[in-house]
């Protein structure tokens, strides 16, 4: 578990492999609850190869001096972020 925020990554490895490899995190709220959005790939075990980029937004819980990840959601495409862009971008203007 990690300590810290700076400690909290999406990076998985499986076997030796990095099955998830972290791009980039932003931390979008600090605090005893925590959100972090993540830019990763996953390693596709078929084309021996990173796939495309997916993003996921994660809230985690501060307890007993660590971090636990409590909830997730995973934005599968770039087409996908786009039209969560667009929406977001709609809202905020109205």
């Amino acid at each position: 578990m990690a300590e810290t925020i700076d400690d909290i990554t999406i990076t998985y490895v499986e076997e030796g492999v990095e099955v998830t490899k972290e791009l980039e995190k932003e931390v979008l709220t600090k605090g005893a609850w925590t959100t972090i959005m993540f830019r990763y790939q996953d390693w596709d075990r078929q084309k021996n190869e990173y796939g495309p980029e997916k993003y996921s937004i994660r809230r985690y819980q501060k307890r007993y001096g660590e971090y636990k990840q409590k909830s997730k959601f995973n934005i599968s495409s770039r087409d996908q972020a786009q039209q969560i862009i667009d929406v977001l971008t709609k809202w905020i203007k109205e």
